[in-house]
């Protein structure tokens, strides 16, 4: 039983929030003590503050903890400069797909235009960030608009959805009757409304996939989003390849003999994939699901195949046709596989089935080949170390339960190019919505919040945890324990590396000087190691994993080493 149960005169707006965030299943507050009034209230709700250093962490944290938890995060904000930084993390969420409410203090009623402190204009700031933008100006009507928020963020295509709260509507008493009927829906869960597509474009594509020569199905982070990774395997079943994006992996088990593991921009010789690209360039009917077609995804729009049939799923129906003209399936990933699945099992799949041995050999030779290229391309006993070395170590010891998050730039290359997912429904995190830097620690911490009992490993660059470094005693003070990995080569990577491509060149503040994240990390009360030989990361590594204490592995790493992007591939400039 809560307050708002038995409303009485001391009952305040902050309370009537608090009340409504927790009948909507939100449990943790992703804050920094404003707006105060409702930060007060909400352990009378079983909610607790999750307090951290930046709001754009904060943002990130909520972004992070939706992904692994399936529920709608709360992260807060004071107006003016605080909100502002709350719409870096609002992008990626948006472009992500990812639902997020932010409540933002607004400045007093009667101060609106007055220029009280820290007044903006926070309508034109969220607009271009947000699916949905409102002000509660009325006491009586918080239940409403918090309802509304909700069901903004989590339904259609998810994303974020800000109330602007003017602080003396938290302070202000409502006129609630005792008798007066109440709000009961929970909608914290997301997908929120699940819809399928028409039956007879699912049955129209059902006879495409099953008259196709090389069909394959290319699976995108939408598949998490809409918890369809079980659906998705029971298509696997039938007899068709699936490959990833970024975003998708882990949505299928990459040990599966029809798995081709993440497909995009970084396919050239040392990638995972290299040796799967025809599969890929030559398939006459590709099925897309919960897939953007980004640029990076596709590598810039040059691996899917030009003359094939494509079959879109996405609940989002701007996005299907946006880059590939497709047959449309319009609706939530997993009634719509399921759908899918119950036509193609009542159709003739004689040729998929008799294509199917054949096909798994020819998958099984480009992952042995993949293997050979690595034994002649990396000195895996190399100093300052290599970071496939490092991912091969951490990919031998990483359980099936863990989550492993990546920062934008090299680190997501990284995890997704050097780690296996041994089951479907492993999760590998990285913001890949806008590709910001900065998002791998705070994703780390939401992560956390999100599944307390998962091992959570981060990898980020040292220019990435840069941005984020105060978030370690956000992490220590609110008791996440997370393993953190910097891979330290004092260069901003990816841009030095893309500038040497393009331009035989460099800018001069690629280059940082020496920092020793360990000490760092020793100074905010955490664990801080340094590894600058490949023998010391994996016992360092296996400690970590064993304590329930944040760790920060500072890893001296080879400055020269990049992931095998296609661009820069037989670029001159960066056998430096």
């Amino acid at each position: 039983m809560t307050v708002m149960d038995h409303p009485t005169a001391n009952t305040t707006g902050a309370h009537v929030m608090a009340a409504a965030l927790a009948r909507h299943g939100v449990t943790e507050i992703f804050g920094q003590s404003l707006p105060s009034a409702l930060i007060l209230a909400a352990p009378h709700y079983g909610i607790r503050q999750v307090g951290y250093r930046t709001e754009n962490g904060g943002a990130a944290m909520a972004d992070a903890y939706a992904r692994i938890s399936g529920r709608v995060p709360v992260v807060t904000a004071q107006n003016g400069p605080a909100a502002t930084l709350l719409v870096p993390g609002l992008a990626e969420a948006l472009k992500a797909s990812v639902p997020v409410v932010a409540i933002v203090q607004d400045v007093h009623r009667k101060f609106t235009d007055k220029n009280a402190f820290q007044e903006m204009d926070h309508f034109a700031l969220f607009g271009g960030v947000s699916k949905w933008v409102r002000r509660v100006a009325d006491v009586d009507r918080i239940d409403d608009y918090i309802d509304m928020a909700f069901t903004a963020a989590a339904s259609g295509r998810p994303g974020p959805a800000v109330l602007l709260v003017p602080l003396d509507v938290l302070d202000e008493r409502p006129e609630l009757a005792a008798d007066a009927p109440r709000r009961q829906a929970d909608l914290g869960v997301w997908p929120l409304d699940r819809m399928g597509a028409d039956p007879a474009c699912v049955a129209e594509a059902a006879k495409l996939i099953a008259g196709a020569k090389r069909p394959l199905v290319i699976a995108g982070g939408g598949v998490h989003g809409s918890q369809a990774v079980e659906a998705l395997g029971r298509l696997q079943e039938l007899g068709l390849p699936v490959a990833t994006t970024v975003m998708g992996k882990g949505t299928v088990a990459e040990t599966h003999p029809l798995s081709l593991g993440v497909v995009g921009y970084f396919m050239a010789p040392g990638g995972r994939a290299s040796h799967q690209r025809e599969l890929v360039t030559d398939a006459d009917v590709v099925l897309l699901v919960g897939n953007r077609t980004n640029q990076n995804g596709t590598d810039s729009w040059s691996l899917y195949p030009k003359g094939a049939r494509y079959i879109h799923i996405d609940i989002d129906g701007s996005e299907i046709g946006r880059n590939y003209e497709a047959l449309r399936l319009k609706g939530d990933a997993r009634l719509v596989l399921t759908q899918l699945r119950e036509a193609l099992e009542a159709a003739d799949l004689s040729a998929i089935h008799t294509r199917r041995p054949a096909l798994e050999t020819r998958i099984a030779e480009g992952r042995a080949a993949h293997e050979r290229d690595m034994e002649t391309l990396i000195d895996w006993d190399a100093a300052p170390i290599r970071p496939e070395r490092l991912m091969r170590d951490l990919d031998g010891v990483l359980p099936e339960t863990a989550i492993t998050v990546a920062d934008a730039s090299y680190s997501s290359i990284w995890i997704a190019n050097g780690l296996t997912a041994r089951r479907a429904g492993q999760r590998f995190l990285t913001p890949r919505g806008l590709a910001g830097l900065g998002w791998g620690l705070p994703f780390a911490l939401g992560a956390k919040a999100a599944s307390p009992d998962a091992p959570v490993v981060c990898l980020t660059g040292d220019g990435g945890f840069g941005h984020v470094w105060g978030e370690l005693e956000t992490a220590r003070r609110m008791k996440l324990p997370v393993v953190v990995i910097v891979l330290n080569n004092q260069i901003l990577g990816y841009q030095k590396h893309a500038e040497l491509s393009l331009f035989g060149d460099h800018t001069d503040v690629v280059h940082f000087t020496a920092v020793d994240h360990a000490a760092i990390a020793r100074a905010v009360g955490c664990n801080g190691v340094r590894v600058e030989t490949p023998d010391q990361f994996l016992p360092a590594l296996e400690e970590a994993m064993g304590k329930a204490e944040v760790t920060v592995i500072d890893v001296v790493t080879d400055e020269r080493a990049h992931p095998p992007v296609t661009v820069f591939q037989g670029k001159e400039a960066l056998d430096y």
